[in-house]
């Protein structure tokens, strides 16, 4: 398929499935003249590196991982990566609950006429 197919089907830009090539993340073919073209497996593997960049992997770290994937192989080298990346948004998650409870006690304390805070309603008054 054309890259603005894997575009479409993908839900991703054309300038991002560049870059995935361009990573080493994801493989085109060129045509006789030239166009990229790409196997039907190619939307599931741009789903596969939207979902690693969700979860906060690095371009790097994915390119390290997809061989494993590809393989169908799980190494304890690979297992221990991943399991540092998950340690490493347990992380993340834990620092933004606090923050957001950090924010939740400024909230509820400005609120109160004590809190030295001007109180100002939805109308201005």
């Amino acid at each position: 398929m054309r890259i603005g197919e894997l575009a479409a089907r993908s839900g991703v830009s054309v300038r991002a499935l560049r870059y995935y090539e361009e990573q080493g993340l994801l493989e085109a073919y060129r045509s006789a003249s030239g166009q990229r073209r790409y196997p039907e497996a190619a939307a599931d593997r741009v789903g596969l590196i939207q979902t690693l960049y969700a979860a906060g992997l690095s371009s790097r770290t994915i390119a390290e991982l997809l061989p494993c994937v590809d393989a169908k192989e799980s190494t304890p080298e690979s297992r221990a990566r991943l399991a540092a990346e998950r340690d490493r948004i347990d992380a993340q998650i834990a620092a933004l609950t606090r923050t957001r409870d950090r924010l939740d006690a400024v909230i509820a304390s400005s609120v109160h006429p004590s809190s030295g805070c001007s109180y100002v309603t939805a109308t201005g008054a």
